[in-house]
């Protein structure tokens, strides 16, 4: 498999406050690959460095061998980057159609349209014309995570899908994901949820404290290392040594 993306010992600052200290990360055409951690281990940190959200290093992040770090987050959706935010950030004065449709502002060719996306979520369809805003939780999870698919993007970067969200609501949006990664669509998901991010993923990451503690195949870690690697507690897996001042 082609590598579309990968970061080499990315660092990220908020101001002289380090999050981020060192992280190698690689992601493969037509993975679906999760990040998972507890709350402040730099996860949002590492999806905001790879949209330009977060200022990084040039050459630290590279998107189909291309260095991009850095990168006005617009250049980065027009190559073929897009992210569902934490917290949905969809525009309040527009309607559920008008939301959507600005995802497709970056002119990018493919398969996702209005047409496909309401076919994806009929309930979009029958509240087109409503304020986004005034949707339930995941309905406008669910408007978010179709602007970004209006983008047309290669690589599609979901944080935290499931925060705040009923079970069965959270189930109703990953049912979504073998329509989406069908199309060869290459998925990065930030998920707190340790289970599922286990089931709809071939690989894992963990982060701890702005480094990486633990990567490998979803179906061969244990629940032992993850939750070792995820608590920071006491472990036979060596976290990522990384140098820093």
């Amino acid at each position: 498999m082609t590598t579309l993306l990968q970061t080499h010992a990315l660092q990220a600052f908020y101001g002289d406050a380090q999050a981020l200290f060192g992280i190698d990360f690689s992601l493969s055409s037509g993975e679906l690959v999760a990040i998972i951690g507890a709350n402040g281990a730099g996860k949002s940190t590492f999806l905001k460095s790879l949209t330009g959200l977060v200022r990084a290093p040039r050459e630290a992040i590279r998107f189909k061998g291309e260095p991009i770090g850095g990168l006005p987050p617009g250049d980065i959706v027009r190559r073929g980057l897009a992210m569902v935010p934490e917290g949905r950030r969809l525009f309040p004065s527009l309607s559920v159609e008008e939301n959507l449709r600005m995802g497709a502002t970056a002119q990018r060719k493919g398969p996702w349209n209005l047409q496909r996306l309401y076919a994806l979520f009929p309930i979009l369809a029958e509240k087109r014309h409503q304020p986004a805003t005034s949707l339930s939780g995941g309905q406008q999870q669910m408007v978010a995570l179709g602007r970004a698919l209006m983008s047309n993007p290669e690589v599609l970067l979901c944080d935290e899908l499931s925060l705040g969200l009923a079970p069965i609501v959270i189930r109703e949006i990953y049912a979504a994901m073998p329509t989406i990664t069908g199309e060869g669509m290459t998925v990065v998901i930030v998920e707190q949820d340790v289970t599922m991010a286990r089931q709809v993923s071939q690989r894992i990451y963990c982060l701890q404290e702005g480094r990486v503690s633990l990567e490998g195949r979803s179906a061969d870690l244990t629940r032992e290392q993850i939750s070792q690697a995820y608590f920071g507690m006491g472990t036979g897996i060596a976290p990522q040594e990384h140098a820093h001042a």
